[in-house]
């Protein structure tokens, strides 16, 4: 009896240890979870725990409106992002992204391993799909600054903003090199100019932190919780396309293609840039998508660029023609191009299904699968998204916080362009007087949040009305005059109007509508009515400055002798008393063209350098104006 009760006891304390012993060697197993190794380690231990299903679920990244926890832990996702336009709900408040951005994640983190997805938002001029963010100007104002300091600044702002709703990622900065103002995202880029560009890089390390001295060359770099990943778009040569057609073919040989489109993407790889977008654009005819020579040979290969590379929005679906004609080639090329991770954004079932068949019955080797995983669980690591998962739900005040308008409002001071100021150069009509009896304040875009941000805002296409937090123009005006100074707003005033009012002066905003992508591309360039009558009608009654609200250059030789003075205001974004600082006089104008303003469309496309160019503003002018103390 003693015997056998011994021997249950020794039987008892075996299992017991065998249990001690497992649980010891399970948690020196799971080195992925501990901080203190180094990411290396971390990275190679995670893998060999994945299944092939695991990685390609990294490699998946899907629209928030068909994500959910459940789907998370199911497909074990690697991202979501909100498409242009696409949120929990309508005027959502930090707290509202937040609980959705922690609801997808708490998915994620029930899954066998627990690894954290990240959410992508195309915050491309600020946090501009969120009710009340600080909207700074796009990057076509940004570049005239030729400061990259400010943009610096911007960048941590946005970077603020950004977390402020629990995202961890932005589609941003596009450094595009825009040749053709056709183009319908020439605002999105900086500059025709390609050192202009390659200066704006410096939003990077505002986004996500100023990289280390012992940084490798080409890793991605996010420095803590206030930062975010950023990506730098599109690669490569989406700037140059023929005749300036969205996702159209840039017709180069390769010593334009590498002069002109590929020095900024050097100086982000250099600069720790987490992510880079690949562009729908072709070069030379072979789609950017299915190109594993810039991809994987320059890309990887010779720039060392170590984080991921993302598809744009079912951009491997359009390598064919129509798109999605052949899903499983699109697949395999864009896989063997060398994208890591896929913008799918819907039909996730189908690539998962996909992806999985090729890699099965080795059209794709695992080789490939891992390269793509390991360069996402990369940028997770470095971002501190395993140790810090969930979003801080302290940090919402940033959003829109005063000193990010204040931001705002001088950058948008230091984007305008003085085209002409007087109809002689010795009576200058601006800076302009305060104090007046009174002023007219007519077009379009004078009394419009909407049309004063331009694309994506609140929606991708961007939105009439004032959709959002902001001051316009006309508000700007009548906080900045003296307050016995009568501002009379008119949209469209007609002759008998005018005639039956005696103003000073008028300061007229007109220019485009918002527009985003292919619904921007113009042949035309005009300004839309009745933008040019109201320019017709007031300047020939009254003094008057054209305040022009526009992503590119536009056509305005057909009325600029009419105009008193010219100012290209470009898309300010939500803080208009920029605008006014400068209009009267609080600031000067300084300002200069980082795009080349043609006459004629028929000159198209025309950039600084060309055999051909005569414009009717060079590349690089500017009027200037002192700051005045006015009455």
């Amino acid at each position: 009896m003693g015997f056998t009760n011994m021997g249950k006891f020794s039987i008892l304390l075996m299992i017991g240890m065998m249990w001690c012993w497992a649980s010891i060697a399970e948690a020196e197993y799971m080195l992925y979870k501990d901080p203190k190794q180094p990411q290396s380690v971390r990275i190679n231990d995670l893998m060999k725990r994945m299944t092939l299903e695991e990685k390609i679920g990294q490699m998946t990244q899907i629209e928030r409106s068909v994500a959910s926890k459940e789907v998370m832990k199911k497909y074990f996702i690697g991202s979501v992002l909100s498409g242009g336009g696409s949120v929990p709900s309508k005027q959502a408040t930090p707290e509202t992204w937040i609980n959705m951005v922690n609801d997808f994640q708490t998915g994620s983190l029930s899954t066998r391993l627990g690894i954290p997805y990240i959410y992508g938002i195309d915050a491309v001029h600020g946090h501009n799909n969120v009710y009340n963010a600080t909207i700074f100007p796009h990057n076509v104002g940004l570049g005239v600054t030729r400061d990259p300091a400010l943009v610096k600044k911007i960048g941590a702002a946005t970077a603020l903003e950004v977390r402020a709703t629990g995202i961890q990622y932005a589609f941003a900065p596009c450094i595009a090199v825009c040749r053709d103002p056709r183009w319908g995202r020439c605002y999105e880029s900086y500059s025709e100019d390609t050192e202009i560009v390659r200066l704006m890089t410096e939003i990077i390390p505002g986004l996500q932190g100023e990289i280390t001295d012992d940084s490798k060359l080409g890793a991605p770099f996010v420095n803590g919780q206030q930062k975010i990943a950023a990506c730098a778009k599109h690669y490569l040569g989406d700037g140059g396309t023929h005749l300036g057609t969205n996702e159209g073919n840039t017709i180069l040989d390769s010593k334009k293609l590498f002069g002109i489109h590929m020095p900024a993407y050097n100086d982000s790889v250099i600069k720790g840039v987490a992510t880079i977008m690949t562009s729908y654009s072709s070069w030379n005819g072979l789609k950017m998508h299915a190109n594993r020579n810039l991809v994987t040979g320059y890309l990887k290969n010779k720039l060392k660029f170590k984080g991921f590379v993302i598809s744009d929005w079912q951009g491997i679906d359009r390598i064919t023609d129509p798109p999605h004609a052949n899903y499983t080639y699109s697949i395999l090329s864009g896989i063997n191009a060398g994208i890591d991770m896929f913008m799918i954004p819907y039909n996730y079932t189908e690539f998962i299904d996909g992806l999985t068949y090729l890699v099965k019955n080795k059209f794709v080797p695992m080789s490939r699968i891992d390269d793509a995983v390991e360069r996402i669980l990369r940028v997770k690591f470095t971002m501190g998204l395993f140790e810090n998962p969930l979003a801080d739900s302290s940090m919402t005040k940033y959003l829109g916080h005063q000193e990010h308008r204040d931001l705002a409002r001088e950058a948008v001071r230091k984007t305008l362009v003085l085209l002409k100021n007087g109809k002689s150069s010795t009576k200058p009509l601006l800076p302009l007087p305060k104090r007046a009896s009174k002023i007219l304040v007519a077009g379009s875009h004078a009394n419009n949040i909407g049309y004063q941000c331009g694309g994506w805002t609140i929606e991708w296409q961007g939105v009439s009305g004032n959709v959002t937090h902001g001051t316009t123009i006309l508000s700007a005006v009548q906080k900045a005059v003296d307050p016995n100074t009568q501002v009379i707003y008119n949209e469209n005033p007609n002759q008998d109007y005018l005639k039956s009012n005696s103003f000073d002066f008028a300061i007229i905003v007109v220019g485009e509508p918002p527009y985003a992508e292919t619904f921007g591309d113009n042949s035309n360039l005009t300004i839309h009515e009745p933008g040019p009558s109201t320019i017709k009608n007031v300047c020939g009654s009254v003094k008057c400055v054209v305040v022009l609200i526009t992503g590119r250059p536009v056509v305005v030789q057909p009325f600029v002798d009419t105009i008193d003075a010219l100012v290209a205001a470009w898309l300010p974004g939500t803080e208009g008393q920029g605008v006014t600082d400068v209009l009267f006089g609080d600031y000067g104008f300084t300002g200069k063209l980082a795009r080349t303003w043609f006459k004629s469309v028929d000159q198209l496309p025309m950039n600084v350098g060309d055999p051909h160019y005569d414009p009717l503003y060079p590349f690089g002018f500017g009027l200037t104006t002192d700051p005045t103390k006015t009455t």
